[in-house]
């Protein structure tokens, strides 16, 4: 027992660093202007039209804005501005359709936001056409989008039907009345279940719950409450994300009482509740955040050694291309990612005008390949062989940073074999930024390790 609390004293001191959620590598806070037009137009004619690729759409708008909430997203009620937003989506496909070398095949779509149905089922499906007008659709394509379960209605569902929306993903967030308050997001149980009831009977095969710890008068007690709420729900996926409290960048999170948060000692034991509590209802844990049922698809990517990372978070979706169209999507290249402008009237203009609307991006080495692949073989896998991920690489000077939490029991080191230990798992962004060539002393730019 000793042992025990002597190895928890340790994590909970690694907790407190702020590292990347390395979700991509480089990270998006690494991007540069120097990343432009010719770049982004060169990767495009170079795609291997053999090959499937992911889209990402974004939509920047929602009714109401949470305060917690971190997205590239504002509050837009008026419908022209909604549907000059949508013109302009559909004029950037047009655009990227006409510089691609061959007919693009696509495997993936997943809308994004904001909040995506902000556009209606008319507006979406008007998206739908010009993809399909430009691209091809592999017969099985997975097509998921973000929704708020306050505005899923019958209608907008038979819509997603008509559209072919296979996953949903739900931002149920905490389901107790209190915290709701506190962060913006009146949230009624019966609308989330009213939500899950009109996906079910219109046949959407998988649904996604995203839940947030650290949250203003979250306890240990109200998460393992919302855990038993939301499992009762019969949810294929669970995504649970750390609050990241930046309110020097997001003017909306400077109205939380920040003395409502929880400290660091209780966020690290609302995370332990909250896989505890999934464990306990027969999920598995997926990477450091998600969890799935066993007969999942993410849940066989994990155990097979598919498992992926990206902006989205953990994917079954191994593809090397993702093309993101909206203000501030990134698209992800074989030699490099590329993010649009992310203010969105400064896109709209860009793309109305008839060019691509780039905002900044990096390009992709050798060797920074080969720190992406072990980046992420530890935010998946939780364990990197370096002779695998990066053969041309020595890391000796990584190696030799990682001895001190070797000390600490966090990581094991068998030649060139990383392992994040048990304890080590927790905090395995930690591990990771050992080898991010990037890191700067700017910490504050990233959460919270847990």
């Amino acid at each position: 027992m000793q042992k025990d609390t002597a190895v928890n004293d340790i994590v909970r001191r690694y907790a407190t660093l702020q590292v990347p959620r390395y979700t991509s590598y480089p990270t998006a806070a690494e991007f540069t202007p120097d990343v432009a037009s010719a770049d982004q137009r060169r990767w495009l004619r170079d795609l291997d039209t053999a090959e499937g690729v992911s889209v990402y759409l974004h939509v920047p708008y929602c009714r109401e804005i949470c305060l917690y909430c971190g997205c590239n997203t504002k509050k837009a009620l008026r419908g022209d501005v909604i549907a000059a937003y949508r013109d302009a989506l559909e004029t950037e496909v047009a655009l990227v359709s006409d510089i691609v070398s061959g007919p693009v095949r696509i495997a993936r779509l997943h809308w994004g936001g904001g909040t995506p149905s902000i556009l209606g089922a008319d507006g979406l499906a008007s998206v739908i056409k010009v993809l399909r007008d430009r691209f091809l659709f592999e017969a099985d394509f997975e097509h998921a989008i973000e929704l708020d379960p306050r505005y899923v209605t019958e209608s907008l569902v038979a819509g997603l039907k008509e559209l072919g929306v296979n996953r949903a993903s739900l931002g149920v967030q905490d389901v107790n009345p209190l915290v709701q308050a506190a962060i913006g997001r009146w949230q009624p149980m019966q609308d989330v279940e009213a939500a899950v009831t009109h996906l079910r009977a219109a046949g959407t095969r998988n649904l996604n719950f995203d839940l947030i710890y650290g949250l203003p008068l979250q306890t240990v007690a109200s998460l393992r409450k919302t855990c038993e709420i939301v499992a009762g729900l019969l949810p294929d996926r669970i995504a649970c994300y750390g609050y990241a409290h930046m309110p020097q960048l997001k003017a909306n999170q400077r109205r939380i009482d920040e003395s409502k948060l929880p400290g660091m000692e209780e966020r690290i034991d609302q995370a332990d509740a909250i896989a505890e509590e999934f464990l306990r209802h027969g999920f598995l844990k997926i990477g450091i955040d998600h969890f799935a049922r066993p007969e999942d698809s993410l849940a066989r990517a994990a155990l097979s050694g598919r498992l992926h990372r990206n902006f989205q978070g953990y994917t079954d979706d191994g593809r090397e291309t993702l093309i993101g169209f909206g203000a501030s999507a990134i698209s992800r290249f074989r030699d490099g990612y590329v993010q649009n402008i992310s203010d969105v009237p400064g896109y709209v203009r860009a793309i109305s005008s008839g060019r691509l609307a780039p905002s900044r991006g990096c390009r992709l080495d050798a060797a920074e390949k080969q720190r992406a692949r072990t980046i992420e073989s530890l935010m998946c896998q939780f364990q990197a062989d370096l002779d695998i991920t990066a053969p041309d690489m020595v890391f000796d000077e990584e190696l030799s940073l990682l001895q001190p939490l070797v000390g600490d029991g966090l990581v094991c080191i068998h030649g060139r074999v990383v392992t994040a230990t048990e304890a080590g798992r927790s905090v395995v962004r930690v591990i990771a930024e050992v080898f991010d060539a990037h890191t700067r002393a700017d910490a504050a730019r990233f959460s919270k390790a847990v």
